[in-house]
């Protein structure tokens, strides 16, 4: 189902029993497995991968007697180019994942995911790094790594560039 106030990129994939609620913002080439919702706030930058029955959240204080349910009780969450989110993931709402950020299946997310970070566990935390291209980096003892399409890629303490 895709709200009709909804923005999808180009050449998104679908899976079976999809929802996308209106002002959610869809970049390009996403794929969205089976059983996924996107409610209001969330936003997917391009080659975002959304696992099955991964969950995100969009009010941090749900209340069924006070129901938020305007525009501004919404918290908005960003995941950036590249990131991979697995099967089962929680997002809890109002964080980032920033750029090929990897959440592995049945991870709940609470903060923000560096780029190029692997998370997992309840609640997620960084276990290692992965390239743009989804080889786990190992950093020799200058901080730097290459992975196997020959990008290097430079850790300085908990945050992850690619330099070439």
């Amino acid at each position: 189902h895709i709200s009709p106030k909804s923005v999808i990129g180009k050449n998104c994939v679908f899976g079976q029993n999809v929802f996308v609620a209106n002002n959610v913002r869809i970049g390009d080439f996403c794929k969205v497995q089976n059983n996924v919702s996107l409610y209001e706030g969330v936003i997917l930058e391009d080659y975002v991968f959304c696992g099955p029955s991964m969950v995100f959240t969009n009010v941090k204080t749900p209340r069924c007697e006070f129901p938020r349910n305007t525009s501004n009780d919404y918290a908005t969450t960003l995941i950036k180019r590249g990131a991979s989110i697995g099967a089962n993931a929680t997002i809890v709402c109002g964080i980032t994942l920033y750029e090929c950020a990897f959440v592995a299946a049945g991870a709940v997310v609470t903060k923000d995911v560096p780029a190029y970070a692997m998370v997992a566990g309840v609640p997620a935390k960084i276990i290692g790094w992965m390239s743009a291209y989804g080889d786990v980096l190992e950093f020799d003892q200058h901080g730097r790594a290459t992975d196997s399409q020959g990008h290097v890629y430079e850790k300085n303490n908990e945050h992850v560039v690619r330099i070439l």
